[in-house]
This record gives structure tokens, C-alpha cells and sequence, in this order.
């Protein structure tokens, strides 16, 4: 490295030449370790810039309470490994199969020091190119003469200068959220810094602020200790068996809602959070008191002190890393807790700039898993996937099947695939139809969102397709839904359309989907009405195999689409249907004589679409 120390009477500049990198990724929690993981296996040149000793350090002081409520399902019955993806919410993409999260902790809600020890062993083992006890600050933009264009420019906290074209914020969410509305809000402890020792609340009474997981985690680890624990947030308390958003309260750390509902002293109540003005207790100064603008009854709910309160308000996105005049743009609401991006990750004004991991969340909020591990892995390979293709010309992978092969192929990817499991309605897989109406170019993980913009992303044209997803019924989820009711599931295949639980749905469109159509799509519809919609009935195992409810009638959806007919022949058949049909079905010019399938179509001495 170049060094130039410049003496100035009593001022001593060091100069030192930028460290350059194509690519710069800024943090090395999972996201950020995922994503070097794409740019390693592809060869680029990249690094990861780490301010800890250690990848993962959020884990190393959260949950609080040392459960993490992702999943590790270790076991399914099943050795295929894509399948068994769809239940590991904790492990990232790899092709060593040594790098699962099983291999380090056998508990089903993981310890956090285990996704530490995860997160350092994948890290080491792939040998993934991570400068730690880098802190970065004053992210800017700037025209670089060396480099011929725009640049990202910045600094650690001993002056060294970074630059790179193309730049990850995979820092993730953790500053915590102290609202600045409720008064005497500075009395109270942070569930960053709250005593997580049940003894040190033996006897007390507590308030809890929030109603979300920190919330009830933290309830839940001390309900059996005090004397009463109340909990108060703005909205209703959110499960997410209702919602099936895996954000919403878990029901890992809700036994306090038990005690609730059975009048044992503890409670849970809603109200607007900035009404609420925290005092000393005149009489004990040890303890908090509460009142609420407006409610002046005597039989206020939360009228008696406390001797803990404790604020559970979530986190939300530190943009301290930026320069002051280079911030990204935050929208109003709850997305404001999150970078405004776009459908590319893309930060919005910022271009070649792009947020990765939790962080991302912005574009799914509630509405699928890009905000955790078992998400953002799929959408960071798909950010990945659409920056090969724009930056170095590499296609986004496909596969080509033939008319026969397409039915088997959408059938195996329906009962595997864990990308569009775990990203329901984000991301699809899309097939085009070719011109000659019998070959296919299948794309697997394709976001949803970026459809209309599809030749741009991936460089093949795309006019007739077919779209394949996972979503809920459309009325099924949401907060006070009784999604334990009689009748919440449907077994018949003519009411597939009814179906509540997740579920495969095709959608068939004869044309590119323009941005006008994606933007004014109808209430509650994922994609724009198509030409033809199929849904595969609801599956208590998930799986959709059976003959009669689902094969059959997703083979009749693509027979009506493409005008063909799918089924399959023996060779006596096709013999006969030479001699009787104007048209021969498909599977039999695959079919020689002799039963084996052959390259000729013309072997029953027919062409296609002859007549006889």
C-alpha cells in the first residue's frame, strides 16, 4: 500500500491510496456472509467489512433471553436436501453439506451462541474474504477519474479509504427504537440493556413496553418471578398462527397471554404509545408511575406503580455509516424503520448501492420471510443472480424442458423447492413458452415484483409464460382470524380455488406483463388477473402428489393453456391414433414402433398435423 505522510508546520496528514474492491459489502452478519458466499463462487472481486472480532455479533447479545425462535428442524422423514430446506430456518446456501445448521445445535429453538459458532465456522471453512475490527463510516458518492466513473468512498475508523462500484448494506436492524413521543420515556430500561436475571425480579411488579417477540420473550422470562407483569403496546397483539407472518408474536414466548386470559394478575393492553408519560413515584422514588392523556378514571388499568419498566420496542436501521449529505431515504410508518428500496434492493436515489438481509424487509413487510435467514437467502441469491446478469452477462440459470417433461418438472419443483416455499408470492418461477408452443425455458426464484421489467433482468424475451407460486387464501390470515374454525381446509380439488393453508397457484398469461398492470393488479391479488388461473388444492402435508387431486387437474390446466394433450400413450395407442385422429398427441411422436422413444416424429410414418 502506498503511504504518503505530508508535514505541514504542526498539522501531519497520512495519505493512503483506496483500497478498491468491485464489490464492498458492508457487514458480516448471515446476509452478508451469504452474499460473499455468491461473489466467492463467482469469482469476484469483493470483500466483507466487519466493524466485531466475529461474524454474527448481533447473536451475541440477542434475543436477549439466548432462544432464538427460528426453527431447527433437523428431521422430515426426507433425505432430499432442497426439501428439507424448507424446514431449516437457520442454516445458509452452500455446497458443502457439512455447512447445515443441524451439525451445531440439536435443539429446535437454537441457543444464539450456536448461530455464532454457525456463522464463524462457514465463514472459516469457505474461506470467505472478511476484514474484521472495521468500522465504517461516511459511505458517500463520488466520480473516481482512476475507476472512469461513480464510486462509493468510504472510511474506517483509523482513515483507511475504501471505494467500489457496487456496495451491500448488510448490517440489518439493530438500533433500538426509543421514541421520542413518550414523555419521561428516559426513566425506563432498554431490552438492550435490561437485566435478563429472573431473581432480580423476584417480587417486583413490571410493565413491559411493546407487543411484539422481544416483548413477550422478556415476559415470558419472568412472569414466574413477579409479582405482576403487564404488557402495553399501540396495536393488538399480533400471533403469528393468525397472521402466519413469522415476525408476529411466536408461540414460543406467549405463555403470558395463558395467564392473561385466566385472570392471573398478569395482563396485556393496547393503547397509543405517545399518550403515556412515565413518573417518579412521589411516595417511592424507586418506583414508576403511569398515566395516559385523557384517561383520568380512577380504574385506569395501569394505574399502580411499578418497580421495573421495560421498553420492547424493536429495532430499526442505523444510517450513522452515511455521510451527513448522503442519506438513504426513509418513508413515514412503520416501513420507516427501514431504507426505502426498490424491487432490486437497489437503495432508492442511490444507484449500484443495495440493502441485503433483514434490512431489506422493506419489500415484504408482513408479507413473506424476506426479513429473516430463511428468506433473505433466497433474495440475496436473487439480487446476485440479477447484478451477473447486468454486470458480466452471465443468464440468469434456466433450464429447457419439452412439452412432455413440462408437467413432471413444475410437479417436482412444487414438492421441493424451498426458494418460493420460504418467499411465498416474493418469488416464482416463471416458464416461457417458446414460439413453437412445446419447448419451455424454466427460471427458477424469479421475484414477482420485477416481471414487467423480465428481458432486462435476464435477457430473454419473455410473451406467453406461466408463473408459479405459493401463497395463502387471500381472506385466511390476519389478526383476530379464527384460523382454527371448522372447516378451515378443503380437500376436493374443485374447491382447490378455497384453499386457506399455503398452496401452489399457476398463473397463465398469452403476454408480457406491463408495469401498469403490475401497479393496478385488484385488492388482495399478488399478481395481475391472467388469462387462466390454476390452484392446486391445500395439502395437510404439504406435499402434492396424489393422482386424482392434484396431477390431473394441474395436466387438464396446461392442456387447456397450450391447446395440447398431455397424456401418455403406449405404443398400440398411438398405432391406433395414427390411423383414426387428424392430429397425433404428443407423447406418441416420441414413441418408435417398437415402444422406445426415438428423435423422429414422422415414425408412424405421419407428420404432425397431417391428415389421414
Amino acid at each position: 500500500m502506498l503511504i504518503l505522510i505530508v508535514l505541514l508546520g504542526s498539522w501531519e496528514f497520512t495519505l493512503s491510496e483506496e483500497i478498491h474492491h468491485d464489490y464492498i459489502i458492508v457487514g458480516s452478519g448471515p446476509s452478508g456472509l451469504q452474499m460473499g458466499h455468491f461473489l466467492q463462487k463467482a469469482q469476484r472481486d469483493y470483500v466483507i467489512l466487519e466493524r466485531s472480532n466475529v461474524s454474527g455479533s448481533f447473536y451475541n447479545t440477542y434475543p436477549r433471553h439466548n432462544r432464538l425462535i427460528s426453527i431447527n428442524k433437523r428431521n422430515t422423514g426426507k433425505v432430499n436436501s432442497e426439501f428439507n430446506m424448507r424446514h431449516d430456518w437457520n442454516s445458509l446456501l452452500s455446497d458443502n453439506t457439512d455447512l447445515l445448521f443441524k451439525e451445531f445445535s440439536k435443539e429446535f429453538f437454537p441457543k444464539r451462541e450456536d448461530a455464532v459458532r454457525y456463522f464463524n465456522a462457514y465463514e472459516e471453512v469457505l474461506k470467505l474474504n472478511v476484514l474484521h475490527g472495521v468500522e465504517v463510516e461516511g459511505i458517500r458518492r463520488e466520480w473516481n477519474a482512476q475507476q472512469n466513473g461513480q464510486v462509493y468512498i468510504m472510511s474506517d475508523q483509523r482513515g483507511e479509504q475504501y471505494s467500489c462500484r457496487y456496495l451491500f448494506i448488510a448490517t440489518g436492524l439493530w438500533k433500538p427504537t426509543i421514541p421520542e413521543a413518550i414523555s419521561g420515556l428516559h426513566l425506563v430500561e432498554g431490552y438492550e440493556s435490561a437485566s435478563v436475571n429472573p431473581a432480580d425480579y423476584e417480587g417486583k411488579s413490571v410493565l413491559v413496553l411493546g407487543h411484539g417477540n422481544a416483548a413477550f420473550e422478556t415476559a415470558d422470562a419472568i412472569y414466574p418471578q413477579a409479582n405482576v407483569v403487564h404488557v402495553i403496546g399501540r396495536s393488538r397483539v399480533r400471533l403469528s398462527w393468525e397472521t402466519h407472518y413469522v415476525g408476529d408474536v411466536r408461540a414460543v414466548n406467549n405463555g403470558l397471554l395463558d395467564t392473561y386470559q385466566l385472570k392471573s394478575m398478569d395482563g396485556v393492553a393496547e393503547g397509543p404509545l405517545s399518550d403515556l408519560e412515565f413518573f417518579r413515584d412521589k411516595n417511592e422514588p424507586d418506583r414508576l408511575r403511569l398515566r395516559m392523556n385523557g384517561t383520568a378514571k380512577d380504574n385506569f388499568a395501569l394505574r399502580h406503580s411499578y418497580d421495573a419498566v421495560i421498553r420492547c420496542l424493536g429495532f430499526h436501521f442505523d444510517d450513522s455509516i452515511f455521510h451527513s449529505d448522503f442519506k438513504p431515504k426513509r418513508l413515514p410508518g412503520p416501513l420507516g424503520k427501514y431504507p426505502y428500496i426498490r424491487g432490486t434492493h437497489e437503495v432508492a436515489g442511490m444507484p449500484d448501492m443495495f440493502v441485503i438481509g433483514t434490512a431489506s424487509h422493506f419489500l415484504d413487510f408482513r408479507k413473506s420471510s424476506g426479513g429473516f435467514i430463511h428468506g433473505f437467502r433466497y433474495t440475496g441469491r436473487m439480487v446476485h443472480r440479477l447484478l451477473e446478469w447486468k454486470n458480466h452477462n452471465v443468464p440468469w440459470p434456466s433450464l429447457t424442458l419439452s412439452l412432455e417433461d413440462l408437467l413432471s418438472h413444475v410437479m417436482k419443483r412444487i414438492n421441493e423447492a424451498s426458494g418460493i416455499y420460504q418467499m411465498f408470492t416474493v418469488l416464482a418461477d416463471v416458464i416461457s413458452i417458446r414460439d413453437d408452443g412445446e419447448t419451455f425455458q424454466y427460471f427458477e426464484e424469479y421475484p414477482t415484483s420485477l416481471l414487467p421489467d423480465f428481458t432486462n433482468h435476464t435477457g430473454t424475451p419473455l410473451n406467453r409464460h406461466f408463473v408459479v407460486l405459493l401463497q395463502y387464501g387471500s381472506s385466511y390470515s390476519g389478526p383476530g382470524k379464527d384460523v382454527f374454525r371448522k372447516g378451515r381446509a378443503t380437500g376436493q380439488a374443485d374447491q382447490a380455488h378455497r384453499s386457506n393453508f399455503l398452496h401452489p397457484v399457476i398463473y397463465y398469461y398469452d403476454h408480457p406483463l406491463s408495469g401498469t398492470e403490475m401497479s393496478s393488479r385488484p385488492e388482495g391479488w399478488h399478481l395481475p388477473r391472467p388469462q387462466r388461473i390454476h390452484h392446486i388444492v391445500e395439502d395437510f402435508l404439504t406435499t402434492w402428489l396424489s393422482t386424482q387431486a392434484h396431477f390431473l387437474p394441474l395436466r387438464r390446466f396446461f392442456e387447456q393453456c397450450l391447446q395440447t394433450d398431455l397424456r401418455s400413450f403406449d405404443r398400440l395407442d398411438c398405432l391406433y391414433f395414427s390411423f383414426t385422429r387428424n392430429q397425433l398427441p404428443v407423447t406418441c411422436f416420441r414413441l418408435d414402433l417398437a415402444g422406445k422413444g426415438v428423435d423422429n416424429p414422422g415414425s408412424f410414418g405421419v407428420v404432425r398435423n397431417a391428415k389421414i
